[in-house]
């Protein structure tokens, strides 16, 4: 078996970057989705996602919009 051209075989994985919608922190993630400690939202249609640290400072307004099934 041989590698393609420029020794690239064609298995390194990009990082995928996902932002704070809240504070704009930006982290760059090699896995499927954002780190464990995110939250996200989805508002008007688009996922929204929210730094751990947003997240844990807003977390009475998060509870806040969930249905009251939740509770």
């Amino acid at each position: 078996m041989t590698s393609p051209p420029g020794g690239d075989d064609g298995s390194a994985t990009e990082p995928r970057r996902f932002v704070c919608a809240r504070c704009g922190a930006p982290v760059d993630v090699l896995t499927e989705g954002p780190p464990l400690t995110w939250t996200y939202s989805v508002e008007s249609g688009i996922r929204q996602y929210y730094c751990e640290t947003c997240s844990r400072e807003n977390l009475r307004s998060i509870e806040g919009r969930l249905d009251s099934d939740w509770w």
